[in-house]
């Protein structure tokens, strides 16, 4: 799903598929108040409001959503039919992480190596997406430590500038 701001530079969400769902969520509310389509999100219906224009008011959001899943996501919540059900049914599986999604977290950033051809900065931005995956399942790294892992990542072309 892409959209353009007012730059005319289009912005795309990825498909989820399971993976950071705390970033996915943080993308899809922007996107949804960016559209205009964010009130479902609370669950409260507007005193005036008929049923029949909340639940029109309801599914575009819901359709947006629904867009922006896998389809191995798409059908773990197929039966969910408002926005604040279908958005509580993914924190519900997705939000806390399990000890070994933490376990493959941790791998991904140890054993995370810089590729001959790629750019120092595409190299320092994958590094950054782990350990922000990291923290937000409540895995911290001091500025040393997190230092220490660029550095030992690097290529051994590096090996002069590290010591």
């Amino acid at each position: 799903m892409s959209w353009s701001n007012g730059c005319k530079r289009k912005v795309k969400i990825e498909k989820f598929d399971g993976a950071d769902f705390d970033f996915w969520k943080m993308l899809i509310k922007n996107y949804l108040y960016q559209k205009k389509l964010y009130q479902p999100l609370s669950a409260n219906q507007p005193e005036g409001t008929k049923d029949e224009d909340w639940a029109l008011l309801d599914r575009q959001p819901l359709g947006v959503i629904r867009l922006t899943l896998s389809c191995n996501i798409a059908f773990n919540i197929a039966k969910e039919t408002t926005t604040t059900g279908l958005m509580a049914a993914l924190s519900s599986m997705y939000e806390m992480m399990s000890a070994s999604s933490k376990v493959h977290l941790m791998r991904r950033l140890f054993n995370l190596r810089m590729t001959k051809g790629i750019l120092v900065a595409q190299h320092l931005n994958e590094l950054n997406i782990v350990t922000t995956q990291l923290s937000s399942v409540g895995i911290e790294f001091d500025e040393e430590v997190r230092t220490l892992i660029l550095l030992s990542s690097l290529l051994e072309i590096w090996n002069a500038t590290i010591t």
